[in-house]
């Protein structure tokens, strides 16, 4: 991915220098390119993550019941020491000497029932504990998946960041500044303010406007883009994935007409890009390398099918 991506901005000295239109033109093609790749790699952390604290929790519960079990087989061990040890003359001897055949029948009965509650108690913490211990030993064998994709995408960090390095570059020379497109805020911060949650949303991704992109960050200091908005609604009290993909999934659809400050706007078919939205056709985001947080119109950005979310 990142060879292609490269590919397409090679410099040619048979012809001009690019001008501002064109560079711009190439660093969003490139763009559109390398944020998947990001966004992947936040994915694949996510669900190491979250995989991780289930099979903590897992075995959280598989250690307390195989005690369980030990203890359980320890007791039945210790009642087959006593009557080896004191023979089974003690225990008929025990119920022949009972006072009354109802006596003689309830000693009987007790015997049994013991045991029998004994097995039933192994046998169903054992069973118990064996199902939780095939639930781990599924996620252990994904975890490890998922450890050496995480292992392979961090490898490529130095690669992404060198190509993004090369992104800026370009930008700079284009603009002569390390922020693009204009101010950082459009207009007033949030444009229409909402209440309860989404004003706390809102105004957290507000305050952040002019702190640098870096790709992997969830704040405090630096964002990318899903990083952003996970960062302002946590603030809000509400829990989303540092994940374009998942934060998709964890909201509900609300129509362009219906958008509430604090709603989020997802971007191209595979939904690579998101932004807060903060009234007024405007939202805040973390656009890409070498860009710091700030306003934008969502218009600039083809909204991707369903892609305007609620997440309340």
């Amino acid at each position: 991915m990142l060879g292609a991506v490269a590919f397409g901005l090679l410099p040619s000295a048979a012809y001009a220098a690019p001008s501002v239109t064109e560079i711009e033109k190439q660093i969003d093609e490139a763009w559109q390119k390398l944020e998947p790749a990001i966004e992947n790699y936040n994915k694949v952390h996510n669900e190491l993550a979250k995989n991780q604290k289930r099979a903590d929790s897992l075995n959280r519960k598989i250690v307390p019941l195989a005690l369980q079990v030990e203890v359980s087989l320890g007791e039945v061990g210790d009642m087959a020491s006593y009557f080896y040890m004191n023979g089974r003359a003690s225990e008929f001897g025990s119920l022949l000497n009972a006072k009354s055949p109802d006596q003689f029948l309830y000693q009987l009965l007790t015997l049994e029932q013991i045991s029998t509650s004994q097995r039933a108690k192994i046998a169903g913490v054992a069973k118990q504990k064996d199902k939780y211990a095939a639930q781990k030993a599924e996620l252990d064998k994904l975890i490890v998946t998922l450890k050496d994709q995480d292992a392979a995408l961090a490898k490529q960090k130095k690669s992404i960041q060198a190509e993004m390095d090369r992104l800026q570059r370009l930008r700079i020379q284009a603009y002569g500044t390390s922020t693009v497109g204009g101010a950082l805020r459009i207009g007033v911060c949030p444009a229409v303010l909402p209440t309860g949650k989404r004003a706390i949303a809102v105004r957290k991704a507000c305050s952040m406007i002019g702190r640098s992109y870096v790709w992997g960050a969830n704040g405090p200091s630096t964002f990318d883009c899903s990083g952003l908005t996970q960062y302002a609604w946590a603030a809000a009290g509400v829990s989303l994935a540092h994940y374009t993909g998942d934060q998709y999934k964890e909201t509900s659809y609300v129509s362009r007409a219906s958008m509430q400050p604090g709603d989020l706007v997802f971007f191209y078919g595979d939904r690579h890009h998101v932004g807060i939205y903060v009234g007024n056709g405007l939202m805040v985001h973390a656009p890409h390398s070498g860009d710091r947080v700030r306003m934008a119109y969502i218009g600039n950005m083809p909204i991707s099918g369903s892609g305007t979310r609620s997440p309340l």
